[in-house]
């Protein structure tokens, strides 16, 4: 075996083998509710006394019990649309107003909060943000609002953008609670708090946000996708997977499992799903303390951010301002939070990875070609063209030494004649012909192991990041971040019968058009060089192609676009660089040799026996 055809052979293992632990690890499946699940329980009531702890922490019960019936006040954005209810102040009913749940013109609008205790039958899980005060010192629970609170509406009928609603809640005993909630045109909320002390002693109390979710909710369930909690903590990236939370330490006071930090300046704290976020924002440069909570048995997962202990003299007032994201993980719009708005590092709530370095700058050129061009698919395309323009260089390399080592084949040729079965000699002078002629055995990889880290990359952008979600291409193509649909096995929709579903065994055979121009692009790009006479060589090379069909399949068609467009980029490239140093590839004849041996194997198998 040459070593052209050795480097050939292993960058096409390699690549094969990367790619089947991927799809083995990572690609997307269909999420499966267990039947038989039990009912999501919920935590005892909160309200009563928290239990003693020390001053300067004071413990949050959980907010999980199902308010009582209230008056609600609508939220109507450009946005989002939802309620928020008057029993504890609880944001709990929203939905996006851009986005639905499905392709179908009839599909509804992605719910992301909804409150506890719904009665609808297809009320999601309850998911709701939730504020109040802990109190402190001499005060017990009774005399601070808690979730199950009665506000009173003291201003406004809806909110909206320039047009806040206040509450107020008088404990009778001394102390008068508002809390004024605003939004802007997008997914944040502002809430600020105040308490007035009208009595004749000091008070002290500590004002919380705690955003809650009930049960896991419907996700991807892959590794390569995080979703759980996220936040930023002085600069520090956390990521805390919905598996992973039962990890978290026994802390009695809490209640449940918890992680409790102290975050001296700026941070933000929530869960995160693939494409939507609900997060707690305390204002820029506030000190507070950061807490993920997991109450086992109630499966409740908490995030909260406790804000330092206020003491508020009689007669005087104590406020703070904190706020709420709850919305699309849109780059454009949380970069606007984070630079505009100084929210720390907002636009790394997007999981990009561990090839974040790649991911990122891949992801802002994608989106540039987006916004220029206007649509996914051929910026996908154009992307992959300025991606193989910068690597050209390297792979010129490869191509050149490529094509000098066909060259030097009749000098292989005569050195295999001339040592014969010494494989120590002919290797020596294998060595020393490649060495005069500065020829690098190992170039031919080059390329394959470049485009690795890109082909993850580029798989993140388009498997996480919402601008890809229902994005056409052309024709049959109208999600670019979905397989694609169509199917040889009804000839592509010329049949009247749906295709096998995930479910099916036969769902592996529903290949569609984008995966078989994939397979043809990869068996093009082998005909540039003449088949391996090694029957072991030839068999991988002839199953390559549709093994790498079938395996990226399933994946996203904006990926398999990108590999496509890839393949033909590279065949082009490798073409005209061998045709331009005097080896023309004569791929017809290479189909036809390949075809011929075929024919022959089995009667040279005969002959054998």
């Amino acid at each position: 075996m040459d070593n052209q055809n050795k480097n050939l052979i292993l960058a096409t293992v390699l690549s094969f083998l990367v790619i089947l632990v991927w799809y083995t690890v990572f690609a997307p499946s269909t999420p499966t509710v267990d039947p038989n699940a039990p009912e999501v329980a919920t935590a005892p009531a909160e309200g009563g006394t928290p239990p003693a702890q020390p001053q300067d922490r004071p413990a949050v019960a959980a907010a999980a019990e199902a308010a009582p019936q209230a008056p609600r006040i609508a939220i109507d954005t450009p946005r989002l649309t939802g309620s928020l209810s008057l029993a504890g102040g609880r944001i709990d009913d929203l939905s996006l107003k851009d986005y639905k749940e499905t392709l179908d013109p009839n599909s509804g609008l992605v719910r992301l909060l909804s409150p506890v205790g719904g009665t609808d039958p297809g009320e999601a899980q309850p998911y709701y943000a939730v504020y109040g005060w802990s109190p402190a010192g001499n005060l017990d629970g009774s005399a601070v609002p808690n979730a199950r609170t009665l506000w009173t509406l003291d201003e406004g009928a809806t909110l909206s953008p320039g047009q806040p609603v206040t509450l107020s809640w008088d404990n009778g005993a001394g102390l008068v609670f508002r809390r004024t909630i605003s939004v802007d045109d997008n997914y944040l909320f502002t809430v600020a708090q105040s308490v007035e002390n009208t009595g004749s002693a000091p008070v002290r109390l500590a004002p919380y946000g705690i955003v809650a979710r009930h049960g896991l909710p419907a996700s991807q369930h892959m590794w390569v996708l995080h979703e759980g909690v996220v936040g930023m903590t002085d600069g520090t990236l956390e990521e805390i997977a919905y598996g992973k939370m039962d990890d978290l330490p026994n802390v009695a006071r809490e209640g449940g499992l918890a992680e409790v930090k102290d975050v001296a300046t700026d941070g933000w704290i929530g869960f995160t799903d693939k494409y939507w976020m609900t997060a707690l924002v305390p204002e820029n440069g506030q000190a507070y303390t950061s807490v993920v909570k997991y109450i086992p048995g109630s499966e409740i997962y908490q995030t909260e951010t406790r804000m330092p202990i206020m003491e508020v003299a009689p007669g005087a007032t104590a406020s703070i301002d904190t706020r709420l994201f709850a919305g699309a993980k849109e780059w454009e719009t949380i970069r606007h939070y984070q630079n505009d708005v100084g929210i720390d590092r907002f636009v790394d709530s997007i999981d990009w990875g561990w090839f974040f370095f790649l991911t990122k700058p891949i992801f802002m050129l994608l989106h540039w070609l987006h916004g220029f061009i206007g649509n996914m698919g051929w910026s996908i395309i154009l992307l992959t063209l300025i991606i193989k323009a910068i690597v050209f260089p390297l792979a010129r390399k490869s191509y050149i030494s490529m094509a000098k080592m066909k060259e030097l084949q009749p000098e292989m040729e005569k050195l295999k004649e001339r040592t014969g079965d010494d494989r120590a000699k002919f290797q020596q002078e294998m060595m020393a012909l490649y060495k005069t002629n500065k020829v690098n055995p190992a170039s031919g990889c080059l390329p394959i192991v470049l485009q690795i880290p890109i082909f993850f990359s580029l798989y993140k952008v388009i498997f996480v990041t919402l601008e890809l979600r229902h994005a056409p291409w052309i024709g049959w193509i109208h999600d670019l971040s979905a397989p694609d649909p169509s199917s040889i096995l009804n000839l592509f929709g010329l049949l009247p019968y749906a295709t096998p579903d995930a479910t099916s065994a036969l769902h592996i055979l529903s290949i569609g058009v984008l995966p078989i121009l994939l397979g043809i692009s990869m068996w093009l790009q082998q005909k540039l060089n003449p088949a391996p006479t090694d029957p072991a060589q030839a068999m991988i090379f002839t199953w390559m192609p549709w093994v790498f069909m079938f395996m990226l399949g399933r994946f996203a068609s904006g990926l398999v676009l990108y590999w496509i467009a890839n393949n033909t980029i590279t065949f082009t490239q490798q073409y005209l660089i061998m045709t331009m140093h005097g080896h023309r590839p004569d791929i017809f004849g290479n189909i036809k040799s390949s075809l011929k041996r075929k024919k022959q194997e089995p009667a040279v198998e005969g002959k054998k026996k």
